[in-house]
């Protein structure tokens, strides 16, 4: 017969299979409970930042100088690197698709856009890395020359946007400097396909500009024979004008685009305030 103590005793001892299941129970609630807390501070930033972004009051003038808000991050934070990665993915494709379906000077618009878009609403770190990533994928799309093309001028240029507006810079600077960086970005495309092309084109591009200044001067009456010199000024003044043309365009675009994200850029000279008054409700 057995003995009534020693069977006591041994169901007095816990087993260890039932152990460990109460241990990993607690260990998974401990993490739950970690992952839960780390998941709440990170929604807690999360609204902090994105409720205090600014936007254009609705009950004052449609112009109100607003000032975009300069966000500090942890750069682990997913809405960032997804936010990134789709603004660097909706620049090259509208970059490819541009390539491919030229539709005239309208997509071109909008290269830098999603750059600068990243810089006001995530900061510098994140305009680089948009156009980077821009650049890498369109160097897998459609080689190196084609991406080289892209990051310089126009990743360069959203990066700049970017900067200018966050600081609340005038049309006149932000128009100029983008501008000139712009012009640059033109001589420096001539300067690399001429090399991969094996010709000047440069003088293609001057010969075009000579017919152009003969054919003025035939209609003034000038029956002078334009010389090279006022040939090349002539031509650098052409790609600066049409810069600059290009980047009102681009504010224009930006001004009422990002004012409905809730991004707004720095306000318009007081005449474009006049044209774009038949909007105002």
């Amino acid at each position: 017969m057995s003995n009534p103590s020693s069977n006591r005793e041994f169901s007095s001892v816990p087993d260890s299979s039932d152990q460990q299941p109460i241990l990993s129970t607690a260990n998974s609630s401990n993490s739950e409970t970690e992952n839960d807390s780390d998941w709440a501070a990170t929604e807690d930033w999360f609204n902090e930042e994105v409720g205090s972004k600014p936007t254009v009051s609705q009950n004052s003038s449609k112009w109100q100088t607003a000032k975009p808000a300069v966000r500090s991050y942890p750069p682990d934070i997913p809405v960032v690197m997804v936010e990134t990665a789709f603004l660097a993915s909706t620049s090259s494709l509208i970059w490819l698709v541009n390539y491919y379906f030229p539709l005239g000077p309208i997509l071109r618009i909008f290269f830098s856009v999603p750059i600068a878009l990243a810089y006001l609403r995530w900061g510098s770190r994140a305009a680089w890395m948009s156009a980077l990533v821009s650049g890498l994928l369109l160097s897998v799309l459609m080689g190196p020359t084609r991406s080289i093309l892209f990051f310089i001028p126009y990743g360069l240029l959203g990066v700049l946007l970017g900067s200018l507006w966050q600081r609340q810079a005038r049309w006149f600077a932000s128009i100029t400097l983008g501008a000139l960086l712009s012009s640059l970005g033109f001589f420096f495309k001539f300067w690399l396909l001429s090399i991969l092309l094996g010709e000047d084109l440069w003088v293609y591009l001057t010969t075009q500009v000579a017919e152009l200044a003969e054919w003025i001067f035939i209609r003034v009456g000038i029956l002078v024979q334009p010389d090279v010199y006022i040939i090349q000024i002539l031509a650098i003044l052409a790609v600066l004008l049409n810069s600059f043309i290009y980047l009102f365009a681009v504010h224009l675009v930006t001004l009422v685009l990002f004012d409905r994200l809730g991004n707004p850029i720095p306000r318009p000279p007081h005449w474009v305030e006049i044209l774009l008054e038949y909007e105002e409700e």
